[in-house]
């Protein structure tokens, strides 16, 4: 935290002295532009044209520096007023206030085996507290990551990555000012992509096209040539009619390649936005040195041929920007770019310059931007891990059903109010049946076992002092809702996950379910016997998991006939209040504390009464 707090206060007093500099830059502009053009105007009258040809030159080489300086402090400015809200930012998730960050709500999908239960996105989500990318592409692979949880040999090598990455606090953060510069959505990425995918038209039709254009623009050359030569020295008008009819011809074969010129000219807006984001960072991993493999495999992948793959989005760039020149018809730049078009068909040399960068790095940018995506995604583990050194990595076991935390704790739960717990689970068939007073925190405890099992399958640090976890697939049931669009009812809807669990667990893949208060939605005595029914199926089919539930006599059932082992979570009334410790226990709840909410709620609970009374 207080990392963090000195950085924004320093970056605040650098923004401080680049305001001041940018201040004393616009005077001194005035200055020169103001002493510059007295000069030149007293060196008029006075009719000394050398001096002004030696005065005016320096006057806008001044001027001109100093613009120059100007943009550079206004630029680092712009960068240290990033880095100052990156630092914000972090101290904003040490403090859980998550609200103004991106939720990720896109990435949820009601049929995904658990994010919507672990708060994996969307408002105060684990998305939120991690995220750290800045282009579409870099989010989107987080999220994927997150979502679909990875083998050990993955596992391990971010471990790696993201145990040396963390430290590296000034580069992480520079990488993400970098990146924060140009924002852009996933679908620019996207359009990017598939305008690069698209074969090229026109490299096919170069020759015939250069054999054509050379001379036509010889020939415009030499017919502009004569219109002034003719029009200066013989003040003849007719000189012009050769130039005129070239003109003719040449834009009947410019209007060959308009569609395909309007194409471009169509898509650079957004591409040279894309195309600068992910070239500033890359460059900021080419100044950088990494020692772990991975880190050094994707640095390698934005290479191009023993260089940086910069030096090619630049090389694109600089032809998309001569291009941005054709503008719009009624934009002055648009008319100088079209008379030198029509004599020298520009539009057909730029084209061909486009198509041979694409046929040259088409095929390679898509691995270029992968390897940012996972240089952002694992900066972000990074940055994670930075912020909660307390937090640790897990071992990953070979074991295929085995789970073993110490001090396990909810990652979105305050430092200051989070309850830790030790919890272990080992072996097939393994079932651990949870049972607790209302609020007592049965719930929460399961979403801190998956949401730890997601970082810990992620690559990320838990929320625990120690960690043991088998490479398991997850699977949830915790929040099931009706439909009113579907007409699904909440006991539907919970039907059909348990059966996507069941079908799951067939398919002989090592699964680890949470399953919160079964069949919530119908009556006590089918949701009873339902229960047991379902607990002693996933026994049989050597299910591996955790249950909680509200029903004491099913607990102590499944406990009787062992198939499952009771824990619980328990509360106290102390001077007529609830006192919750959030510690679990190896037993079967003691206390439920439902009535006596009841009656602080003003309900005035009647002793209990016998149904055929």
């Amino acid at each position: 935290m207080k990392i963090y707090q000195d950085n924004v206060q320093n970056y605040q007093a650098e923004i401080t002295g680049l305001d001041n500099s940018l201040r004393t830059l616009s005077i001194q502009r005035l200055v020169v532009f103001i002493v510059s053009a007295i000069i030149l105007v007293f060196l008029a009258n006075a009719r000394l044209t050398s001096l002004m040809f030696i005065v005016g030159p320096l006057s806008i080489f001044a001027f001109g520096a100093l613009v120059r300086q100007y943009n550079n402090v206004d630029n680092l400015k712009r960068h240290t007023t990033f880095l100052k809200e990156i630092n914000e930012r972090e101290v904003l998730r040490l403090e859980n206030k998550l609200s103004e960050f991106p939720t990720g709500q896109s990435y949820v999908n009601a049929e995904h085996p658990f994010v919507s239960d672990l708060d994996i996105f969307g408002q105060h989500s684990l998305f939120q507290l991690i995220n750290r990318t800045t282009t579409g592409s870099g989010e989107a692979l987080l999220a994927e990551w997150m979502s679909a949880l990875s083998e050990k040999d993955i596992i391990l090598e971010r471990q790696q990555a993201v145990k040396e990455l963390s430290p590296k606090v000034d580069w992480r953060q520079v990488f993400q000012a970098a990146g924060m510069e140009f924002k852009h959505t996933k679908s620019d990425y996207d359009k990017l992509l598939a305008w690069m995918e698209k074969p090229v038209q026109f490299l096919q039709r170069q020759v015939k096209y250069m054999l054509l254009i050379i001379p036509l623009s010889i020939l415009s050359t030499s017919a502009l040539l004569y219109f002034f030569i003719e029009f200066l020295f013989q003040g003849n008008m007719l000189g012009a009619i050769p130039l005129i009819i070239m003109l003719l011809v040449n834009g009947f074969v410019l209007r060959s390649v308009k569609p395909l010129a309007e194409e471009i000219l169509e898509n650079i807006q957004r591409d040279i936005k894309t195309l600068n984001a992910y070239q500033s960072l890359i460059m900021k991993v080419d100044l950088e040195n990494f020692n772990s493999e991975i880190l050094q495999r994707l640095q390698m992948a934005t290479r191009c041929n023993n260089h940086s793959a910069a030096t090619e989005i630049n090389k694109l760039k600089r032809i998309l920007e001569v291009f941005q020149l054709r503008g719009r018809k009624r934009e002055l730049n648009h008319q100088f770019y079209s008379a030198f078009n029509n004599l020298w068909f520009l539009d057909v040399y730029l084209i061909i310059l486009t198509e041979k960068w694409k046929k040259k790095n088409g095929s390679s940018i898509g691995a270029w931007v992968s390897a940012i995506s996972e240089f952002e995604a694992l900066s972000s583990l990074a940055g994670f891990h930075y912020s909660n050194p307390t937090f640790t990595f897990p071992d990953i076991k070979d074991d295929s059903y085995s789970i073993h935390f110490e001090m396990l704790g909810h990652p979105l739960i305050s430092a200051k109010k989070r309850m830790c717990n030790d919890f272990s689970l080992n072996g097939q068939g393994e079932i651990a049946m949870i049972t607790g007073s209302n609020m007592a925190g049965k719930s929460t405890f399961l979403r801190t076992v998956g949401v730890n099992m997601v970082l810990a399958l992620t690559g990320a640090p838990c929320c625990a002092k120690r960690g043991q976890v088998s490479n398991l697939k997850m699977f949830t049931s915790m929040r099931t809702q009706d439909s009113l669009e579907e007409g699904v009812s909440s006991f539907y809807a919970e039907l059909k996950r348990i059966e996507q669990l069941l079908k799951l667990i067939q398919s002989g893949q090592p699964i680890f379910f949470l399953l919160d208060e079964m069949f919530k939605g119908t009556n006590s005595k089918d949701r009873h016997r339902g229960g047991f029914s379902l607990i002693k199926q996933l026994k049989e089919l050597n299910a591996f998991g955790i249950i909680s539930t509200h029903d004491l006599d099913l607990a102590s059932l499944v406990g009787k006939h062992k198939i499952a082992t009771n824990y619980s979570f328990n509360s106290s009334i102390h001077e007529g209040e609830m006192i919750f410790n959030y510690l679990l226990t190896e037993e079967l709840c003691s206390d439920f504390n439902a009535s006596e909410l009841m009656k602080r709620s003003g309900i005035k609970v009647l002793p209990y009464v016998e149904s055929n009374q």
